[in-house]
């Protein structure tokens, strides 16, 4: 089954393709109108850039709760091997923890971080929202729960096998690679994952283009 995926050209012959790996679960709905400014202004810079949707995500028609992290690696390894010329790998938070199958030119990541630390930011809002619906619940009996059966965390129906593998998920070791952070050293912008509705940040997208544009040269991407 074929998914979606948003693709943006220039006006000539593309210098690459940048394929967008956004977040995961709802950090990927914070994020969408960032990323698609970043994919316009790298278009304008000569870059295609497609921003794929997983399966489970989106316009897919595959339930979430049959998805897990492997199923994601494979879809996204499926996608760059469609794509003809080089290709540059641009993630963001988790998405590293999915992008290192993929046959690329280079990667590119943004704020990268574990599987773990996301699967307890899920299991915790869980918590606060059975507490305010009256109902107990804890860390520890969800984990439990989690290994019998799926769970609704923050809106996403997740299967033992993805509950699992987030547990014991990190971003693995691809090359060559540029990981930026937020922040006077990295990327300028603010944390948009975090905020309760989704956002955007123009700023952030022209330096996410030009910082992806700039690390394109160092690879050799002309």
């Amino acid at each position: 089954m074929s998914e979606h995926r948003l693709r943006i050209d220039p006006a000539g012959t593309p210098r690459a393709t940048i394929l967008i790996v956004p977040p995961l679960f709802e950090e990927a709905n914070r994020t969408r109108r960032t990323l698609v400014l970043a994919m316009r202004a790298l278009a304008t810079d000569g870059f295609a850039a497609v921003l794929p949707d997983l399966p489970g995500q989106n316009e897919s028609l595959v339930p979430l709760v049959e998805v897990d992290l492997v199923r994601w690696q494979d879809a996204l390894a499926k996608a760059v091997s469609g794509i003809a010329g080089p290709v540059i790998v641009a993630s963001l938070r988790g998405g590293a923890l999915i992008d290192h199958k993929a046959k690329a030119a280079a990667w590119w990541r943004l704020a990268p971080v574990g599987g773990a630390s996301l699967l307890r930011t899920l299991m915790r809002a869980r918590v606060s929202a059975d507490r305010e619906a009256g109902i107990a619940s804890s860390l520890e009996g969800l984990q439990e729960e989690a290994k019998t059966a799926p769970l609704l965390l923050a809106g996403n129906r997740l299967s033992s096998a993805m509950i699992m593998q987030l547990g014991a998920s990190e971003a693995q070791v691809v090359e060559p690679l540029r990981s930026a952070g937020l922040g006077a050293d990295g990327i300028a912008g603010t944390p948009l994952w975090l905020r309760a509705e989704p956002g955007e940040d123009a700023a952030m997208s022209a330096a996410i283009a030009a910082d992806i544009a700039a690390w394109s040269k160092t690879c050799g991407i002309s």
